[in-house]
């Protein structure tokens, strides 16, 4: 822990705080390298944007330098793996109460040191009120922007480069919240809530208008709060009104007409006035009530309001956000009632898990608009993210006092932009995960105490990836307790980076991996499996070309699912494969268990080979980073130009570019086909009459399409313009997050209408073994 403190008034009054302790590892973090800075000061809460360069290691793959060696080593590994550094960008987004402002600007400048930049853009309220403090202490010229246009740059980012950004409020339902994996689109409403309302229209990323407001925001619930219940804290007024019973001072729709409400249609329980029992009643009433009944009445005022322009200009979604959210469930279940209520089921309304970000992303990319962020992909990093909290009860009083103080996010530029399989009919319908753990507690658990139970067994390969890293075993513990302490996290708030699914956990895992500097903890068993399988290739294909054409596919698809019904993030799995280090393609074919070697050179590249010899062109598409023991893009590069060494076929064919290697852009274990960088569009392939293939490998999700164009039949059989056939395969563990066992498709949502026949290959010789 880091102590900071400021000794002058500055420009800022007696109200702020002059003396804070913050832990710099976990919440300025990487001010050394900050390029550039952008603020939102709101009327409570302060939001500081920069950009950094953070350096990190990553494993690499490369073959070994044979030259003036002797290559006749039968035991040698593949490939050499090593650790080296690599500088990548990252966006940090930090959230905190005015009242530290002047003591975290001094904590911010005691930690600068090569800062490009000699601006600060700066949007909202605060940025007139605390300019001459800004520039003062932290040296940099103050560049007002414009507070709408950052609200809406911010909202099109966070919806563009974060899956689950948005979500509906359930009600009271078990799962808080629902969240949309849907690409968003335009237009929309945008309605923020912070002292007033705004009520914007948004056409296109720069194209928007100012189409209403009011000003009854959340000035109006503060402001009356504050007087009705001598509550200054605007957190802790959403508190007191938690714990209220807005009926006790509202006057009802059956108080009003007793039995009669229900000949006209209407529930006893709507509101008819809001306080209307206060004029009546001769009795006290609670704090706790008082603030539930205010905020019904601000919530309704405003859902209501937010309704009406979406009617009349034909929208059927209102994003909301602005500090009055505050991710507060009771608030975001009251407008979203009142949207359903005066929408009659018409216009949803949506929340954002990042809306306090807003203004201060907006912000941040008008000033860096030279750089153009927004021709890269951004990924949220959740090992330094906070993450979605509610003002559940079920939270401790420290986490809800951590949480109103500081909030985190933290987001990584991808190499390259993602775009969605071209295949998808409708990426929108397309849901990778087939099973959401925030809505199925059982489930939950099972996971979330996997995960925990199998941390010793990460550390283990941790440090054992690194056996030269005379601090990989401290590094290694850093990472167990700040996965842990997510797992609790999640065990609390289920919702906190989205829908839970063990996609999720694992990418969490992973995150924090890389944090403590871990890229790749499986490389080493991978070199060895690899090594493995490579010198038992030879031998596995000619027994498949000794086999009839029948008995060769069943064994072709059998290998397949050897690799891909589990992996090792199954204990079972991991159990077997820890006590028997001499498990092979033999007994993963009995067992139907997975091992990387196997999986990829024993199980998919024989089946590739039998593709290549049907004159099938294949697209391999293996993981852009590391994920559990699945192979990368890089090391199926080096291990495909083994292959080719020993086997004719695969040679031609990577030569002749009938067997293209690529990345999917994902690093995750999990089969997800949207974001696949060097797939692009359609490929121009299928203009020139041939078959091609795609085939996703390995991970415990296996994806194989199979399109076959033969123009001119197509055309005599279905007409012009007609699609042609396709063979579709999905297994996976994965996808499912349930029990171990093989599903039937890769998550919810259809592929293209050519994905839609089952087509037996055509019979024939096998293709023949070197």
């Amino acid at each position: 822990m880091a102590e900071c403190g400021a000794s002058g008034s500055g420009s800022s009054g007696d109200s702020l705080d002059k003396s804070i302790t913050l832990p710099p590892d976990e919440i300025f973090r990487n001010l050394e390298n900050a390029k550039r800075f952008a603020i939102d000061i709101g009327g409570s809460l302060t939001k500081l944007a920069y950009y950094s360069t953070v350096q990190h290691k990553v494993a690499r793959v490369r073959s070994f330098d044979h030259s003036g060696k002797d290559t006749g080593q039968e035991h040698e590994p593949p490939y050499e793996v090593s650790v080296q550094e690599e500088v990548t960008a990252r966006l940090h987004f930090v959230k905190f109460e005015n009242t530290y402002i002047e003591a975290c600007l001094d904590f911010i400048k005691a930690h600068l040191v090569n800062t490009e930049t000699k601006v600060i853009q700066a949007t909202g309220g605060g940025a007139y009120k605390f300019q001459d403090l800004i520039e003062e202490k932290l040296q940099l010229k103050v560049h007002r922007e414009d507070v709408l246009s950052c609200l809406i740059k911010g909202c099109n980012f966070v919806l563009r480069n974060i899956p689950q950004e948005a979500f509906v409020c359930q009600g009271d339902a078990d799962a808080e919240f629902r969240f949309h994996s849907h690409p968003h689109g335009f237009p929309y409403l945008l309605v923020s809530i912070g002292s007033g309302v705004s009520i914007v229209k948004v056409e296109a990323e720069d194209r928007f208008e100012w189409i209403g407001g009011s000003s009854i925001g959340g000035g109006t619930f503060w402001g009356l709060g504050a007087l009705l219940t001598r509550t200054k804290k605007f957190d802790e007024l959403l508190q007191l009104a938690s714990q209220g019973q807005h009926a006790n001072v509202d006057m009802l729709v059956r108080d009003v007409y007793g039995g009669a409400h229900q000949t006209l249609g209407l529930s006893g329980d709507l509101i008819a006035s809001s306080f209307g029992k206060s004029a009546t009643a001769d009795k006290e009433f609670s704090k706790e009530d008082v603030a539930k009944s205010l905020l019904h009445m601000i919530s309704n005022d405003v859902g209501q309001l937010a309704c009406l322009h979406a009617r009349l200009h034909g929208l059927d979604r209102v994003y909301f956000g602005g500090f009055f959210i505050r991710g507060h469930p009771v608030t975001m279940r009251t407008i979203t009632h009142s949207i359903n209520f005066f929408s009659k089921g018409e216009v949803q309304a949506l929340f954002l898990r990042h809306e306090g970000y807003l203004g201060a992303i907006g912000a941040f990319l008008k000033g860096a608009e030279q750089d153009n962020p927004n021709q890269y992909s951004w990924g949220e990093n959740y090992a330094g993210s906070s993450g979605l909290r509610s003002a559940s009860p079920g939270l401790g009083p420290t986490q809800r006092a951590r949480s109103g103080t500081f909030d985190l996010l933290e987001m990584d530029r991808l190499e390259r932009p993602l775009v969605d399989l071209p295949l998808l009919l409708d990426p929108a319908s397309y849901v990778p995960d087939t099973v959401d753990l925030t809505d199925d507690a059982l489930a939950r658990k099972y996971w979330l105490t996997c995960f925990e139970e199998a941390l010793d067994g990460v550390v283990k390969r941790a440090v054992a990836s690194q056996p030269e890293a005379l601090d990989a075993a401290e590094r290694a513990e850093k990472f167990r307790q700040k996965y842990r302490d997510k797992l609790q996290v999640l065990r609390l708030q289920p919702f906190a980076y989205g829908s839970l699914t063990v996609r999720s956990l694992l990418d969490t895992r992973e995150h924090c991996l890389n944090e403590f500097n871990f890229p790749d903890p499986y490389c080493k068993v991978k070199q060895r499996e690899n090594g493995v399988a490579l010198r038992g290739f030879q031998s596995v294909v000619r027994a498949l070309d000794a086999l009839g054409w029948e008995e060769r596919q069943l064994a072709l698809a059998k290998g397949l699912l050897a690799g891909n019904v589990f992996d090792w993030g199954a204990k079972a799995v991991a159990d077997v494969l820890e006590s028997d280090p001499h498990f092979g393609f033999e007994e993963a074919k009995r067992k139907l268990q997975d091992n990387s070697g196997i999986d990829l050179i024993l199980g998919v590249f024989p089946f590739v080979r039998e593709l290549l010899f049907r004159g099938t062109e294949v697209i391999l598409a293996c993981n852009s980073g590391p994920a559990l023991n699945d192979v990368t893009h890089s090391e199926s590069l080096l291990v495909a130009e083994r292959i080719a060494a020993m086997d004719p076929l695969v040679r031609t064919a990577l030569r002749e570019e009938k067997l293209l290697l690529v990345q999917t852009g994902s690093s995750s274990p999990c089969l997800d086909l949207r974001g696949e960088p060097g797939l692009g569009s359609r490929s121009d392939r299928s203009e020139r009459g041939v078959r091609w293939a795609l085939v996703s490998a390995p991970s415990p999700d296996l994806c194989v399409f199979e399109r076959q164009i033969e123009k001119e039949q197509t055309r005599r059989l279905r007409g012009p313009g007609a699609l042609p056939d396709v063979l579709g395969l999905g297994l996976g563990l994965g996808q499912a997050g349930r029990a171990p066992g093989p599903q039937v498709g890769a998550g919810t949502g259809d592929l293209s209408p050519q994905v839609h026949a089952s087509r037996a290959l055509d019979p024939g010789a096998g293709p023949q073994a070197p």
